[in-house]
């Protein structure tokens, strides 16, 4: 097995057409335990960590963009994106020890396609794009279409993911991510929610997504609760009120999970039903603690 670290996407992308025995990895928190366990060798371990522009964090007046093979303590410690994007953050923190921070990304995460991989939620409620490079040259899907199964994605062969786009949050609109694991730390979901919601001057909710992880083959976005949250005002949101029990409700039906050591499918619905009404209050709250504020775009220019 050799192992190989482009500089560029374009060395990268030839690297891959010229070895369709060759893998790709972001941070090799994946990878090297899979191997461990395993799992076949490929011929080649490409390593997209050597190409600047995935591993950069940049904003500018449309939005961030984000290097697929950023270490997620970098995202961690971006004050400006943690701020802007706190339940998104919060998640890439979720993402293996202090050490691991170091390696794991949010790219690997997404394409290790993992069902309970704790990002994957807070970047589909944030409506973030993918980046891909491949043979053909390049395309930008939803990020909620890279995946299509448990270790499965719809990128072709030859292609990775080079980086996340993502537009600036509307004034009033908050995020947040939660999840149930057995240990305090350093353990896989149970069940992962994320959520995010915008609202109106007079406090009425404008715009909802909530979407969970860990109890599907893919994260599943929860099209009910969104649409009893769309109307409703935040003082019945915050009240616990029938849009609530909606959210609940719905997040139980939507569930399509399986028995296993961390949970049968019974406690898996009925978790799924309370993170995502915790989820989506802690949205609203940090909402409201906008105080009506738009991000300017223009003053996060240059980060990194």
């Amino acid at each position: 097995m050799e192992y190989l670290s482009p500089t560029t996407v374009e060395e990268a992308s030839e690297l891959l057409a010229a070895r369709p025995d060759a893998e790709v990895f972001a941070g090799a928190t994946d990878v090297i335990p899979q191997l461990r366990a395993g799992r076949a060798e490929p011929g080649a371990l490409v390593d997209l960590k050597g190409i600047e522009r995935l591993v950069s964090v940049s904003a500018d007046d449309a939005g961030w963009t984000i290097g697929a093979a950023t270490p997620t303590a970098d995202l961690t410690g971006n004050a400006q994106l943690s701020a802007e994007f706190p339940g998104l953050v919060e998640a890439a923190g979720l993402i293996g020890s202090d050490q691991i921070q170091n390696r794991s990304s949010l790219g690997g995460n997404l394409c290790n396609a993992s069902p309970a991989a704790d990002s994957v939620p807070a970047m589909v409620v944030n409506d973030m794009r993918a980046v891909v490079a491949g043979p053909d040259g390049t395309r930008t899907i939803p990020v909620v279409d890279v995946t299509t199964g448990p270790g499965s994605t719809s990128l072709g062969p030859g292609e990775f993911v080079v980086e996340f786009q993502l537009d600036h949050r509307p004034a009033r609109t908050g995020d947040a991510y939660l999840r149930l694991i057995p240990r305090t730390e350093m353990d896989i979901a149970v069940v992962g929610a994320g959520a995010r919601l915008s609202f109106d001057e007079a406090g009425v909710c404008t715009s909802a997504a909530v979407a969970l992880g860990a109890v599907a083959p893919t994260v599943v976005r929860v099209s009910d609760a969104e649409s009893a949250l769309v109307g409703t005002a935040a003082s019945d949101i915050l009240g616990n009120g029938d849009a609530m029990a909606a959210v609940a409700a719905a997040a139980t039906a939507a569930c399509n999970p399986i028995d296993d050591k961390r949970g049968t499918v019974a406690y898996r619905r009925q978790v799924a039903g309370v993170l995502a009404r915790r989820a989506v209050t802690a949205a609203t709250e940090r909402a409201l603690a906008t105080n009506g504020a738009a991000t300017d775009g223009a003053a996060a220019n240059g980060v990194s």
